[in-house]
């Protein structure tokens, strides 16, 4: 059974429609997905802040079994980017602080984190975590899962693909074309897996140089906030609990559906100020 630890980033997504705040950031959603996805053990690492919003991230991942007792804790406030619902259930970022401890402080590994990450699996982090300059040290301890967005130029490859094993990448705005220029700049490098979500359309997956399609399930739509790290959560859990990789894109895509249904990354609102 898989053990998964994420490193990186942590928010309060400020939902202006509903005066609320859920808790998430990617790495944060990953981790609760993989675990109620049946992962049998999930860590998180990252950056909190003292206000009362890290105290109630801090306080969800106790509730849903997740330690993170290797995080650092930094006075400040936490990231609260801000959002809104359009007709269509997408969230629509439109701004938020930038002087949160996310956008000042980096996360500098040390070595009794290195002892206790080799103990797991797989490490999951992203783009947003700013861990770029730990990636080829992290890289010798464990094998590292990393959600590119929609980043996908070529020199944010070469900095980051050397030293992963899964590669996961937004790609609903790409056309045909793209998407195939995307698929060969990335052939360059030694990925175990590839994984390209497409919004509404199949996604792409390539795996021992095969590609793979997974259609998108239907549900009616609440909120799509966290659905794509539902859909890495999902994966990353079945791929490593030893199921083939179609039934491990199905388990995603229904994973992903599911989080469509409900509001947050993963629920528990609470009120703004």
């Amino acid at each position: 059974m898989m053990k998964i630890i994420t490193i990186g980033d942590n928010v309060v997504d400020c939902y202006l429609d509903q005066g609320k705040y859920y808790p998430g950031g990617n790495c944060v959603n990953v981790a609760v997905n993989c675990k109620r996805s049946g992962a049998e053990e999930v860590s998180y690492i990252g950056v909190f802040a003292t206000d009362d919003k890290a105290a109630h991230l801090k306080s969800v991942l106790e509730l849903e079994g997740i330690p993170y007792h290797r995080s650092r804790v930094v006075e400040g406030i936490s990231g609260q980017p801000r959002v809104n619902l359009t007709e269509d259930g997408d969230r629509v970022f439109v701004g938020g602080p930038k002087d949160t401890v996310q956008h000042i402080v980096k996360l500098k590994l040390i070595p009794e984190d290195y002892e206790y990450i080799k103990g797991f699996d797989v490490c999951h982090t992203s783009c947003y975590s700013s861990i770029e300059e730990e990636l080829p040290s992290l890289s010798n301890y464990i094998k590292v899962s990393f959600d590119f967005s929609d980043i996908h130029d070529r020199a944010y490859l070469e900095r980051v693909c050397p030293y992963i094993t899964h590669g996961f990448f937004s790609g609903a705005h790409l056309t045909d074309d793209q998407l195939e220029k995307l698929v060969d700049e990335l052939g360059k490098y030694n990925l175990e897996t590839i994984g390209i979500t497409r919004g509404s359309k199949p996604a792409l997956f390539i795996y021992q140089g095969n590609r793979y399609y997974q259609q998108v399930y239907q549900t009616e739509i609440v909120d799509t906030m966290g659905a794509g790290d539902s859909f890495i959560g999902g994966f990353m859990t079945a791929y490593y609990n030893h199921h083939n990789i179609s039934d491990a894109l199905d388990f995603a895509a229904k994973s992903a559906s599911k989080t469509c249904g409900f509001y947050g990354g993963f629920g528990y609102p609470m009120d703004l100020e």
